[in-house]
């Protein structure tokens, strides 16, 4: 990373990071030039191991490009701070973010419930009693993380 003074490196502080971010963009193998796709997930996080799950139609694009290649990249990014400096005639944007790869593959039809829990549960903790009756109606995808960097930009109030 070039600017190593603003690297995250500490796991927890990832995870922190990627617990305030409300979505996680993947990026997929196509064929010129790679597909991304905004979408809202649900974090799972057992020792040093990182899951992310994020739910679907059952048919698109992405599934498509999916059954080809499984290997994905992700980036999330949050605290977002404009801070300009009209004396300077400068401005800056205080940030966090989180990038990463890792293979994606679907959840299981009997593990379905689990993971869109744990999706809910990122947007509402306090519990939230879907409708199960969509669950065969959607697809459920496992994002195994293998690779993951952090960055942070601190700006000072203006």
């Amino acid at each position: 990373m070039r600017r190593s003074d603003r690297e995250v490196t500490d796991f927890q502080e990832l995870v922190t990071i990627m617990e305030k971010c409300d979505v996680c963009r993947v990026a997929f193998h196509d064929a010129e030039y790679p597909y991304i796709v905004p979408l809202n997930f649900g974090l799972r996080v057992e020792e040093d191991k990182i899951t992310l799950f994020f739910h679907s139609a059952l048919e698109g694009k992405k599934l498509c490009l999916l059954e080809k290649d499984c290997r994905v990249a992700f980036e999330m990014d949050c605290g977002h701070r404009l801070s300009l400096s009209e004396e300077k005639g400068m401005c800056t944007m205080g940030y966090e973010s989180v990038m990463g790869q890792g293979t994606l593959s679907f959840v299981p039809e009997e593990e379905k419930y689990e993971a869109l829990c744990c999706l809910m549960e990122h947007y509402r903790p306090e519990g939230f009693s879907f409708n199960r009756a969509a669950i065969p109606r959607t697809a459920v995808l496992k994002l195994d993380v293998s690779k993951l960097t952090g960055k942070r930009k601190v700006v000072k109030e203006a």
